[in-house]
């Protein structure tokens, strides 16, 4: 016989019972979900690229001498500021001194002998008309004079050439500027015209910066500008802001000068050249530089934040959006980064409803209550490709 229950053991096996029988109760219902969204404007853009370049200088001077002889003196200090005008070497001039006194004296000389000459032309002009000296004195008379002229002209053109020769022995700067390190001492021998210069002068301020482009990149920007899409930054005087080789960015920003005209071969690039200050003296020649250069402007670009845009194992990008209260998923194209926002090429229109908050938490075609987030600023610079 089996035990009696105790009254209270019994009534909770019948409950249990009662329930188990009952049947399964459905979850309540889950309202809408709150999420934050970014609601897309359109707003004016510059298209910029950053390239590579090389900075060099504005001017450059190879000092080389004029004529020949032994190095006196050096007058500069290596790597110092020097003005044009300004005297670097001095070049023993004894020589130059001496067949510069010779042919002045020549001149002295050429001078007497046309004073001479140009005295009997002027009187045997008077005697030929009272028929005191024949016709072919006279004659013999004036072409001496002429003679003699052209012997004083080439005897000025010797001094005027001695002369010259006796000012390169001072060699002076062509240009003001920096000077670099000597390749002689006083006491060398240097030859006129050698092919190894004695120093170079370079003007630091400013500078120019040699930038490369490729033409498919020029190609591009060239097919947007007609198409419309794009509106052009300047005429030839796009600015641009250096990136130097420590990652810090130059403070001056300068100016495109000018774009080639013709594709490298070798490289399939155009060379573009810009001009930018250096006032202080922190760039130069020869350093290597990235520069970023305002091409054109875009009236209507659309800017999404990157934490609202998710990608698919393909590399796919697609971004979330509140349509008429519900979850929508869309593929967009995207191409280059500003800040902490893509640039959207395609996919999005100006008034989409983007999810940037809460997005991990709805799936597509939930019900959502929308609540607006402030578009964040896109104060960075656009990076190229």
């Amino acid at each position: 016989m089996l035990p009696t229950l105790s009254r209270p053991l019994l009534s909770l096996f019948v409950l249990l019972g009662l329930a188990g029988c009952a049947p399964n109760a459905e979850p309540p219902a889950r309202g809408p979900s709150e999420v934050g969204v970014l609601t897309l404007s359109a707003q004016a853009q510059t298209l910029t690229s950053e390239l590579p370049g090389r900075t060099k200088a504005w001017l450059t001077a190879e000092i080389r001498p004029q004529v020949g002889g032994i190095v006196q003196q050096r007058l500069f200090t290596e790597g110092a500021e020097v003005k044009a005008g300004e005297v670097l070497y001095v070049i023993d001039p004894a020589t130059y001194q001496a067949a510069f006194d010779q042919a002045r004296a020549s001149t002295a000389e050429a001078k007497a002998a046309l004073n001479s000459a140009r005295l009997k032309a002027t009187r045997y002009a008077g005697l030929v008309k009272i028929d005191a000296i024949s016709q072919q004195d006279n004659e013999d008379a004036q072409a001496s004079l002429q003679s003699a002229q052209a012997v004083y002209q080439a005897a000025q053109a010797a001094e005027k050439s001695a002369r010259i020769d006796l000012t390169y022995t001072r060699i002076k700067a062509p240009i003001s500027g920096r000077v670099e390190s000597s390749s002689v001492t006083p006491g060398a021998l240097v030859t006129a015209s050698q092919d190894t210069p004695l120093t170079t002068v370079q003007q630091l301020d400013p500078l120019y910066v040699d930038i490369t482009q490729s033409s498919a990149e020029v190609l591009r920007l060239k097919r947007e500008l007609a198409a419309g899409r794009l509106s052009k930054a300047g005429d030839n005087e796009a600015r641009i802001v250096l990136r130097l080789e420590d990652g810090s960015e130059y403070s001056h920003p300068g100016r495109l000068q000018f774009s080639g005209a013709s594709v490298s071969q070798s490289t399939g690039s155009v060379t573009l050249r810009a001009v930018v200050p250096n006032p202080d003296g922190l760039l130069l020649p020869g350093m290597y530089v990235r520069a970023v250069l305002e091409e054109a402007v875009d009236e209507q670009a659309l800017l999404v934040p990157q934490r609202a845009v998710t990608r698919s194992h393909s590399g796919d990008a697609s971004v979330l959006l509140a349509v008429d209260g519900k979850v929508e998923q869309r593929q967009i194209s995207i191409g280059r980064s500003i800040g902490n926002q893509w640039w959207v090429d395609a996919g999005l229109a100006a008034g989409d409803q983007v999810i940037v908050e809460g997005g991990q938490k709805v799936r597509v075609g939930d019900s959502v209550l929308t609540v607006a987030v402030d578009s964040p600023a896109t104060s960075t610079p656009l990076a190229s490709h």
